[in-house]
């Protein structure tokens, strides 16, 4: 299943921009796309892109997940290429019974090595302790494991007139207290339309998080998708379906989360 599910999405990000700068050239009328632009997504859902920050910027990410969970993050776009971050939640935030505060405060950092051109897309590397989910105190792991060390490629399109980004990359997570340190991999994909409207796509293989001795993965990689409203180039709203493989060993559905993310300049 994971297999098929990357080949596809390969198929995706090969076949489809060829078709997208086909019509480019045979449509000199389209405009390209702006590099520089804050609706550029930094993460897709789980998975990060090799977009940073513009500059002079900071945003907030601001997301609710099931079992009453709660996580912000502060990101500050230091230069073009260069970002830092910070982030810090908790589960059982709403609802009954104590609050499980993350044992830590959590960090990103992420540097573009090579700037989007016509020929080539971005490159990004980067840290990432800030997984997804509750946090496992006797694993020392959160539910989806956090990226840990990666680097990531983006290129973004124009199929007609509708932006069109693919995305994947590879990531070493920290977080193998429980046996699995496989470097893993991740693909997604963006289809902005209407002005303000995204639809997302990312699958995660989580090769880190396969053996049959752990309490999570199946086997089977996260596929995730969301749908994001751009309210405006500083606030987007977004809701999310996520583990739709139901690769969790005790979990029967997929999970829905909330999220919202704000933009601002100094």
């Amino acid at each position: 299943m994971p297999k098929k599910i990357l080949f596809v999405f390969l198929i995706l990000f090969i076949f489809n921009p060829l078709q997208a700068q086909e019509s480019q050239r045979k449509n000199s009328k389209i405009r390209k796309i702006d590099l520089a632009t804050p609706l550029l997504a930094r993460k897709l859902i789980d998975a990060p892109t090799a977009n940073t920050l513009p500059r002079g910027s900071f945003d907030f990410d601001l997301r609710v997940y099931p079992q009453g969970g709660l996580f912000g993050a502060v990101d500050i776009g230091l230069t073009s290429r260069f970002m830092l971050g910070v982030s810090y939640g908790a589960a059982n935030l709403f609802g009954e019974g104590g609050v499980n505060w993350n044992k830590r405060v959590e960090f990103m950092a992420k540097y573009k090595v090579v700037k989007e051109s016509y020929g080539l897309p971005a490159i990004s590397i980067g840290f990432d302790t800030q997984g997804a989910g509750a946090f496992d105190d006797s694993l020392r792991r959160y539910t989806i494991k956090s990226k840990g060390f990666f680097v990531a490629f983006s290129k973004g399109y124009l199929s007609g007139t509708t932006p069109l980004d693919f995305h994947l990359g590879a990531n070493y997570s920290l977080e193998n207290k429980d046996g699995d340190k496989s470097p893993s991999f991740f693909v997604g994909t963006e289809l902005r339309f209407r002005q303000d409207l995204a639809w997302v796509l990312e699958y995660d293989l989580a090769l880190n998080d396969n053996k049959s001795s752990s309490p999570y993965g199946k086997g089977r990689g996260y596929l995730n998708t969301g749908l994001r409203w751009i309210f405006s180039e500083i606030l987007n709203l977004e809701i999310d379906l996520k583990n739709l493989l139901v690769n969790r060993k005790n979990s029967k559905s997929f999970s829905r989360e909330l999220r919202i993310i704000y933009l601002e300049y100094f």
